[in-house]
């Protein structure tokens, strides 16, 4: 069938059941635009293009299918590249299509001209540059396939502008041949019985769980696993939800605010199992220090990945999908008693997480973020998709807003990028419309993407977002409060816009809530409302979130409310 490049794109687009994308038009990109309103293509018009492809991002978080955005050459698909880098760093299934100029015109500075393709390699998966029509659907089959398989990630496809118009026999293929990657891997099996073994052999065992699992979509598993040898859970801020919160033995968040019981406990395990997490510098404190009485066993897809940061006694290098069933098996024939075996580690570490739970302080006459969530928490259900910027209210989140399942944490952990919260939150709700959508996030946060709320409002999107205010760069202003003697240099936001102004502006209606007595019913009726809206929360903006590794500092070495535990 004759076809021209944007017609045959579009087609592409629904062989791979995509059901929206999210973009923003130019020039590069009309003829696409013109085919996408011929065959009425569902698209979500954001008001900026790092809002499309952080949309995407949140679509794909929450749904775990890949999100696909548009945008046009030059200063539109460079917008996006804040947003690629994000989910880069997170493992997150994009397919980015991009305009660019005339193949003619490459590479001679034209107008609105680019290198997308070289900007964006350290940050994709993979990208393309495609010149020629014919090669279009099989690019397109082979950037899903890439993008969803594997260790999932970004995949950009910059078209020039003449494909678009060009015409090419249309045939989308069935199967993709690349080679050097297949998109499964499976490992060597004797690896998983020197995991089992070193399990046998444990007395105080923790896992460490990473957004890997949620990834691979084996949260159940692990959740057997982790059952059925009643083992400490802690996890990584890309982790939250793989094992309910809910676990009697989970011990929160590891790391630089991690919970003090998660902390301690991976500083004195003798065994860590580490199941599709990286290592990250927030998780592990001084490497030198981190985990140092315990045999390391590290479950990763990613081969470059195992040895990287933190040396692995055992590694099992594969996918989740093949290592944790077969461990799952692996531990179901071994003779140990591992319930019994862990009894007297399971309750040291589950009185110790008693003695010190999270806290934020309780100041008369204001809002504590603890209180907040307490409060949000209790008038949503279970299904509840929560959502994050970055700062304080990303770590009051993951401290506080307990959840029972994976995909409902969308926060961007590697990069820690502000303003991926309300366009993230966005396409979490287009992706999954029946489900309750909560964005937290702060007053620095939310400006910079806040021309988003015109896009709620345009096409009804009805999210919840929180801003929990007190004038200023909350962690920035932790830092400098904390380690730099009190400078607070350009951090405090005290001249910001009344930002419940700034979205009625934009059609979504503003609540706003400043002493505690009230904070209950207001929560409720907000919550209750139909329809996007925000709610405007004024917390003290001294508070800081507690506990805090320092800089330079091991796990054990947390600050806990104003005094170093050691």
């Amino acid at each position: 069938m004759k076809m021209t490049g944007a017609q045959a794109l579009i087609e592409c687009l629904k062989r791979e059941h995509v059901e929206v994308v999210f973009g923003y038009p130019g020039g590069a990109v009309l003829t696409l635009y013109d085919e996408l309103y011929k065959a009425a293509f569902p698209h979500i018009l954001t008001g900026h293009e790092q809002g499309a492809v952080h949309a995407a991002d949140g679509y794909a978080r929450a749904t775990g299918k890949a999100g696909v955005c548009f945008a046009t050459s030059g200063p539109g698909v460079c917008n996006m590249v804040t947003g690629i880098a994000t989910a880069n760093m997170d493992s997150i299934p994009l397919v980015i299509i991009s305009g660019q100029v005339a193949t003619s015109l490459i590479g001679r500075d034209s107008f609105q001209e680019a290198d997308i393709s070289g900007i964006t390699t350290p940050i994709t998966k993979h990208n393309y540059l495609v010149k020629e029509v014919s090669e279009l659907p099989r690019v397109l089959k082979e950037a899903f396939f890439i993008a969803t398989t594997g260790r999932p990630g970004p995949v950009l496809v910059d078209i020039a502008k003449d494909v678009f118009d060009a015409e090419c026999t249309y045939t989308y293929p069935e199967n993709v041949h690349l080679r050097g990657y297949t998109g499964t891997y499976e490992g060597r099996v004797s690896d998983l019985d020197k995991a089992v073994a070193a399990l046998a052999a444990a007395e105080r065992p923790v896992f460490l769980t990473g957004g890997g699992i949620i990834a691979a979509n084996m949260s159940p598993m692990l959740r057997h696993i982790v059952h059925t040898l009643q083992v400490p859970v802690v996890t990584t801020l890309m982790g939250k939800g793989a094992v309910s919160d809910d676990y009697a033995y989970h011990l929160g968040m590891v790391g630089m605010h991690g919970s003090y019981a998660a902390n301690m406990a991976v500083t004195e395990c003798d065994v860590l199992v580490a199941v599709g997490a990286r290592f990250d510098d927030r998780v592990t404190g001084v490497v030198a220090n981190f985990a140092p009485q315990a045999q390391i066993i590290h479950f990763d897809i990613d081969k470059v990945e195992i040895n990287k940061i933190v040396h692995a006694h055992i590694s099992v290098n594969g996918d989740l999908r093949w290592s944790l069933p077969l461990l799952a098996d692996k531990l179901s024939a071994s003779s140990a008693d591992f319930a019994m075996q862990f009894k007297e580690w399971r309750e040291t570490v589950r009185q110790r997480h008693s003695r010190h739970p999270f806290q934020t302080r309780q100041v008369p006459h204001t809002i504590s973020p603890k209180k907040l969530f307490a409060a949000v928490r209790d008038c949503t259900d279970e299904n509840t998709i929560a959502v994050t910027d970055v700062g304080q209210h990303q770590m009051w989140a993951a401290q506080f807003f307990n959840l029972s399942q994976p995909r409902q944490f969308l926060s961007s952990g590697g990069l820690g990028t502000m303003g991926y919260g309300l366009p993230a939150a966005m396409g979490a709700k287009v992706g999954c419309p029946q489900k309750t959508v909560v964005l937290f996030t702060g007053d620095g946060s939310i400006m910079m993407n806040c021309q988003e709320f015109m896009t709620l409002a345009k096409y009804g999107i009805a999210i919840k977002v929180i801003v929990l205010q007190n004038n200023v760069l909350g962690m920035v202003n932790q830092w400098q409060r904390m380690f730099y003697e009190g400078h607070y240099a350009a951090s405090v936001l005290a001249d910001n816009p009344d930002i419940t102004a700034v979205s009625e502006a934009m059609g979504v209606r503003g609540w706003k809530v400043t002493e505690p007595e009230e904070l209950t019913t207001v929560v409720r009726e907000f919550l209750a409302a139909e329809g996007a809206g925000v709610l405007n929360v004024r917390i003290p903006e001294d508070e800081n979130v507690y506990p805090m590794v320092p800089g330079g500092k091991r796990l054990d070495q947390m600050v806990l409310g104003g005094k170093t535990v050691s």
